[in-house]
């Protein structure tokens, strides 16, 4: 691909759009939450209008210049880090809720949307945009559609791509088209909105989306359930949904993933026990309180058949944002610990306490710790493994063996690599482990539809 020349920035000048051409702010823009990687870009763009973004890629497909969207840069697997230098066009711009509407339950946006500022908005209409993911609070809505992210409320409403209906998109040739309609069902042709949900910015940049809201529920209830036995918390998750119990909310914790998250918040009021091996937060939430009284009591009669510790009860709205806090904020937490690599690892939930030991047998073979967490109600286990005193050799060279062996063991229980953090940058070497190279080659083949000189989020996923 083309270096960008003298030629080009004269071209990128003339459109009037902010750009960044210094080397620190090109650093700024060359990484996100993924390990310690910095690709810096060789320009950024930061447009506020869609044809902006369609003068850009037109000239760049036409001279061959790599461009790479990026949102918040909160990912977690480098999908928006431009390891080809380049364009980075920054989505930031693009941060205004065009349209809530309260008739159809439906709200129309721009990806730069705080997802958190988004679901507030909706809030205050009385209505529920449910994908909730850790960063909620600085990612943004389009990075979410594009990562098709899902967070603890996935377990009973699901991810992004159950809500996205319609998306404004500019293709890397420069064209500008809609995906679908703004309907709730649509058997007309391909369904390409949801094949750009997920696509990770390697087949549009997304400049409007239409998103599906529900009534916000009025009520909802949150416990802490401290287990003795890790393997324990993992075998809970089925017998509850079995029992008729849907969940809003059910997180898994290991007991270093909570107290480092203690430590990280200066939070001491949850108390966490040496004989506590993890924890499950559990959370209902429905529009009857009388009902949702009663469905707990059924949760407690679930527990009993393990053993655990005293369940605490957040009986303030202070209390359960203070539980939430300690399970979003582990991600951050396990940073300040170690340098680390964290797989987002999925499975049938039943699955979950054979891939927690599995993991943990590995961490023995290859010399590693791990801390895990993640969403247990829909298998989601988030494997954090610690450099601790590892070597550079074994980083480097033995650890990538280890995460082979576990994505392995994965797919052999019915699972799959990534549950919401994509595959991006750091992923794409375990792809085969996944797919046979027919299924490879169907995916190639569509990126090459699209894109056909390659020039969108190169090397990613693939």
């Amino acid at each position: 691909m083309a270096n960008l020349t003298k030629e080009h920035l004269d071209f990128f000048s003339t459109l009037g759009i902010k750009m960044h051409t210094g080397l620190e702010e090109r650093k700024s823009y060359g990484h996100d939450e993924t390990e310690d990687f910095v690709f810096p870009p060789d320009l950024v763009l930061i447009p506020t209008k869609t044809e902006e973004i369609a003068s850009i890629m037109r000239y760049c497909n036409e001279h061959a210049i790599p461009v790479t969207p990026a949102g918040a840069r909160t990912g977690l697997s480098g999908g928006c880090l431009p390891i080809h230098g380049g364009i980075l066009v920054s989505m930031e711009k693009f941060n205004s809720i065009l349209h809530i509407d309260t008739d159809n339950l439906q709200v129309t946006t721009e990806p730069g949307v705080i997802t958190e500022v988004l679901q507030q908005a909706v809030k205050e209409k009385g209505l529920f945009y449910p994908p909730d993911p850790a960063s909620k609070g600085s990612c943004f809505i389009g990075g979410n559609v594009s990562e098709n992210s899902g967070g603890p409320k996935a377990v009973k409403y699901g991810v992004t791509k159950d809500y996205v209906l319609n998306l404004e998109v500019v293709l890397p040739t420069g064209e500008i088209i809609w995906t679908g309609a703004n309907v709730l069902k649509n058997a007309t042709g391909y369904n390409l909105t949801q094949l750009m949900v997920g696509s990770e910015g390697t087949l549009g940049i997304i400049t409007k989306i239409v998103l599906r809201l529900l009534p916000h529920p009025t009520y909802d209830v949150l416990f802490l359930v401290p287990f003795f036995n890790a393997g324990s918390a993992c075998a809970a998750v089925p017998d509850i949904f079995k029992a008729g119990i849907i969940p809003s909310g059910m997180e898994f914790m290991e007991r270093e993933a909570l107290l480092w998250a203690k430590s990280f918040t200066g939070d001491e009021t949850v108390p966490v026990k040496d004989s506590h091996e993890a924890h499950l937060l559990i959370e209902l939430d429905g529009f009857d309180e009388e009902q949702l009284m009663q469905e707990a009591e059924k949760l407690f009669g679930v527990l009993e058949a393990f053993e655990t510790d005293e369940i605490l009860f957040a009986d303030s709205a202070a209390q359960k944002a203070a539980l939430w806090n300690l399970r979003r904020k582990v991600g951050e937490a396990v940073k300040t610990q170690s340098v680390y690599k964290e797989e987002d690892t999925v499975v049938p939930r039943y699955q979950l306490p054979n891939l927690l030991s599995h993991v943990k047998q590995v961490g023995e073979r290859y010399g590693f710790k791990s801390v895990c967490y993640g969403h247990a109600g829909d298998g989601n286990l988030h494997v954090n493994i610690i450099r601790g005193s590892l070597t550079d050799a074994q980083w480097e060279h033995e650890l990538p063996l280890a995460i082979s062996d576990i994505f392995q063991e994965v797919v052999r229980l019915g699972g799959t690599l990534s549950g919401e953090h994509g595959i991006g940058y750091v992923q794409r070497p375990y792809m085969p482990i996944a797919f046979p190279e027919v299924t490879l080659t169907l995916m190639r083949n569509i990126k090459k539809v699209f894109d056909p000189k390659g020039i969108l989020n190169p090397g990613k996923i693939f």
